[in-house]
């Protein structure tokens, strides 16, 4: 089990911890940062998920038990997270759906990506891009369809509509997913030498995020209401990989999606959590520091679902 700690969950956060030291030091810049996040998030990344779904098996990866086990355990954190922050902190509605934004959109990608990999190798991914190839559709869905049923009481279902395809549309993870399936289910022939650049790119893709993301986290703050903070990293640490793993074992879901899908729950909310409710202007303070704490506490809890998968 210590091995575990230090052999797979420890290089990453080093990697992390270092981004965060160098910025908090002052070596790096929050434009520098900025600048490396942008590049990690906008290009490198979306390169990776455009090589890994134009690739990937679909036939194996997407398999209905693996999205069903995970998505479900998402919606129902968002739900629970809703809920909680309504009937436990009082908070007002649309503060409720950036707080249940926060249980539901796990780090899929800087995070997830990584420890499945360092746990399992390379070979082990494909349930990781299948939940990766849904993943930022599926939460700003959710969360743009609930913010805006709320700020509109139910109404404006045209606005509503075009405000969640906007917003999905213009976010170039969701393109590259989207091309990656084309060439995919076409069998279009990417030239060599562009898969060549690819794969120098992609090289450089989790490095950089990892990197970005600790320099990123030394802007956030450990402030405001720390019980509605608490439950987030509760609901997302926790009960989000439990209702993932009773449904896999429910479903007979393989081994290797079995892993992928509970290891991928058990990730701390992504930076995305920060940028709907900055977007929104909603509960931000309880967002930026439910990432930070929950990502330090992640290292535990990541610990934790490492040993119980075995």
């Amino acid at each position: 089990m210590i091995q575990a700690l230090i052999d797979v969950i420890l290089p990453v956060f080093l990697v992390i911890g270092a981004g965060y030291a160098a910025t908090r030091a002052g070596y790096f810049q929050s434009s520098h940062v900025d600048g490396l996040m942008r590049f990690a998030q906008s290009f490198a990344v979306p390169c990776l998920l455009f090589s890994a779904i134009s690739h990937i098996d679909l036939r194996a990866g997407l398999d209905p038990r693996l999205l069903i086990s995970f998505y479900t355990g998402a919606l129902s954190c968002f739900g629970l997270g809703i809920v909680g922050a309504r009937l436990l902190f009082n908070r007002d509605w649309e503060d409720c759906v950036a707080i249940g934004f926060c249980c539901l959109f796990s780090n899929s990608v800087l995070m997830g990506l990584p420890i499945t990999e360092r746990a399992y190798g390379p070979d082990s991914l494909t349930g990781n891009y299948a939940i990766i190839a849904f993943h930022s559709p599926f939460c700003y869905g959710v969360g743009i369809t609930a913010m805006e049923i709320v700020r509109n009481h139910g109404r404006g279902g045209r606005h509503t509509a075009r405000a969640v395809l906007t917003a999905m549309f213009r976010n170039t993870l969701i393109l590259a997913i989207l091309l990656g399936f084309i060439v995919n289910l076409t069998g279009i022939a990417v030239p060599g030498a562009v898969n060549d650049a690819l794969g120098l790119i992609t090289r450089a893709a989790l490095p950089t995020a990892l990197f970005a993301l600790g320099g990123v986290l030394v802007q956030y703050r450990p402030e405001g209401d720390l019980r509605a903070i608490a439950m987030v990293c509760a609901l997302a640490l926790l009960v989000h990989p439990a209702l993932t793993w009773m449904l896999g074992r429910a479903t007979g879901l393989p081994q290797d999606l079995f892993r992928s899908g509970v290891l991928t729950a058990s990730m701390a909310p992504g930076v995305n959590a920060y940028i709907f409710a900055n977007m929104y202007g909603r509960a931000k303070r309880v967002a930026a520091s439910s990432v930070l704490i929950a990502t330090g506490a992640s290292a535990l809890t990541v610990w934790f679902w490492l040993y119980v998968l075995g």
